[in-house]
């Protein structure tokens, strides 16, 4: 199939003018482009790197797999499903994680707990568990009956309060927090203190609650992979960076190779390059997450489980990801994740002080762990705080449009979710 047709028949004036010009190769912009393709638009793609994905991205090292951040996908993600029909997640090939975490606690001891609602049989031990007490459990229970019972279009308005002060309110406030929620949502959110909006962290605890955590077994970026494959070839091209953003009755961008004019632009590049390139997006703060990976002569344990260290350590989240998906290393030794808030600084921990985490997090020897990769992402996703709201506007006027995780959630499900929305914008606005 040539550059840019599509399998409508729709293709390029005869000058090669795209209907759409989108900006960004990541989740928003080619789920955007998917949509319009198969709209019958003509549909180019200029993206700055030499790879799909933006943010989702999976680096090859010595034969690991290594994702760039604490990066998974969730089954509950409606978006995520409609993305990839009709083929579905099996497209990707992907593993599940155990449903639920481990937790080392203040006490030494290492308490499991599992999902309920997906391993019925694991109910009795979690109960039964030490890690807080009867009354706790009690009330995180009843938070998450709440969550569940609320549609989540009532949830997403819940954009008063931040997350700690919505726990608080539950009476969530002190070890239930602590040596659980904040260390299993500091991971996803990319910062500790939960000033995310209490809408997005009870989102984010339904999708946990209903869904299977899974990666493909090839690294998170068999996703954007699999949506650019649906793509006619050519559409996306390399190596291109805009500069420059300008509206009117026929929308331009300017990038070092020249001008290029469509019928609408709909930038769809990271938060700050969207905020730089279109008057009136603001610039969002952006959460930092590193992930150190580590490959030691044997795993420390055999179980595809999230572990968490309850004392409130540097270190929010580690998983040996080889204990999912044996397709993260080639050679088949094990590859371990381990992931801290922010970037290391000066004064902040380096590989050596996470090894010595995962001896504690894990309890066996790390001495002997290879230090394989790591990751260091600065602006990892944006901050959701309080009082902003769940969706903003994705068209902008004169013919200019905007996707992105900071148009919605700063999640998989937000970014596709925010493509297909601009999409459908153009589309309107279009005519079609």
């Amino acid at each position: 199939m040539s550059a840019g047709a599509t399998s409508s028949g729709a293709a390029p004036a005869g000058d090669g003018t795209p209907d759409v010009l989108i900006v960004g190769a990541g989740l928003a912009g080619l789920r955007a482009a998917r949509v319009l393709h198969r709209a019958g638009l003509s549909v180019k793609i200029l993206e700055a790197s030499d790879r799909v994905g933006g943010r989702m991205a999976t680096d090859v090292v010595d034969g690991f797999r290594c994702d760039r951040g604490f990066q998974v996908l969730n089954t509950s993600y409606p978006a995520l499903h409609a993305a990839l029909a009709p083929h579905g997640l099996d497209s990707l090939g992907v593993r599940p994680f155990e449903p639920g975490a481990a937790i080392r606690a203040g006490d030494g001891e290492l308490h499991t707990f599992v999902n309920p609602l997906r391993r019925p049989g694991g109910a009795p031990a979690t109960a039964l568990d030490d890690l807080f007490g009867p009354l706790d459990k009690a009330r995180l229970v009843a938070w998450t009956a709440r969550v569940l019972a609320s549609p989540p279009s009532r949830t997403a308005a819940r954009i008063r309060d931040s997350g700690a002060d919505d726990l608080a309110a539950a009476g969530l406030g002190g070890p239930v927090t602590d040596r659980f929620l904040r260390p299993f949502l500091s991971g996803v959110l990319g910062e500790t203190a939960l000033q995310t909006s209490s809408a997005f962290v009870r989102l984010v605890w339904r999708s946990f609650a209903l869904g299977t955590i899974v990666v493909p077994d090839d690294g998170m970026e068999a996703l954007p992979r699999r949506l650019a494959a649906g793509l006619p070839d050519g559409t996306v091209e390399f190596g291109v960076r805009v500069h420059e953003v300008t509206g009117g009755s026929r929308p331009s961008v300017r990038t070092d190779h020249g001008a290029h004019s469509a019928r609408a632009v709909l930038v769809a590049a990271d938060p700050r390059t969207a905020a730089s390139l279109l008057p009136g997006v603001a610039e969002p703060t952006m959460n930092a997450l590193t992930t150190w990976f580590h490959t030691p002569p044997v795993a420390p344990t055999g179980e595809a489980l999230l572990h968490l260290d309850g004392t409130g350590g540097p270190v929010v989240n580690t998983m040996v990801m080889t204990a999912a998906a044996p397709g993260y290393s080639a050679s088949g030794r094990p590859l371990v994740a381990s992931s801290v808030v922010g970037v290391p600084g000066p004064d902040g921990i380096g590989e050596a002080g996470v090894r010595r985490e995962l001896a504690r997090i894990y309890g066996v020897p790390t001495d002997d762990w290879e230090h394989v990769h790591t990751a260091e992402i600065p602006e990892a996703l944006p901050l959701f705080p309080a009082g902003r709201p769940v969706r903003r506007d994705v068209e902008l006027g004169d013919g200019l449009f905007v996707a992105g995780d900071h148009r919605d959630t700063p999640s998989t499900q937000g970014a596709l979710v925010s493509g297909r929305r601009a999409a459908q914008a153009v589309l309107s606005s279009l005519g079609r």
